[in-house]
């Protein structure tokens, strides 16, 4: 009987009577009696770039301490969780040494315009992070130095 429905089932995708999708969650149905997860979800409860937008977002609440916590309880859960927090988590240390960099350079006068660059930066980044987590990609921090690999 399962192999009957299989068959169907598989014909059913070929004419493209129903998507890939679909025929993946039946083919579960039929062979496990139970459906395999949402796509694009983790093992979390929640959608994966949810997860992430949140974990960018997340900055302009706390620095680092939300985003690390989101990033340790979810990295296993997920390999673009993963990548996300890494992300994250680098830029957010290369983004605080330029700032201690620039911040002796105040003396000089070029540190002033360079840390004000820096500051406007910083949120334009995440919100560009947050937008390509939406759609599903990983964007890499610019000037973001590879702590976490």
């Amino acid at each position: 009987m399962k192999y009957e429905d299989l068959k169907l089932l598989d014909e059913l995708r070929e004419k493209g009577s129903i998507t890939e999708e679909e025929y993946q969650r039946e083919k579960a149905k039929i062979l496990n009696g139970t459906p395999p997860p949402p796509p694009n979800s983790s093992s979390l409860g929640i959608n994966e770039n949810l997860y992430a937008v949140l974990m960018h977002l997340s900055q302009f609440a706390s620095y680092i301490i939300i985003p690390l916590v989101m990033w340790i309880i979810g990295k296993d859960s997920s390999e673009k969780i993963d990548q996300h927090g890494k992300n994250i988590i680098n830029f957010t240390i290369s983004y605080f040494i330029y700032m201690l960099i620039l911040i002796p350079l105040i003396i000089l006068l070029i540190g002033i315009p360079l840390l004000i660059i820096l500051v406007i930066l910083i949120p334009i980044f995440i919100i560009i992070a947050t937008i390509k987590a939406a759609n599903g990609e990983a964007w890499k921090y610019p000037l973001s130095i590879e702590f976490i690999k």
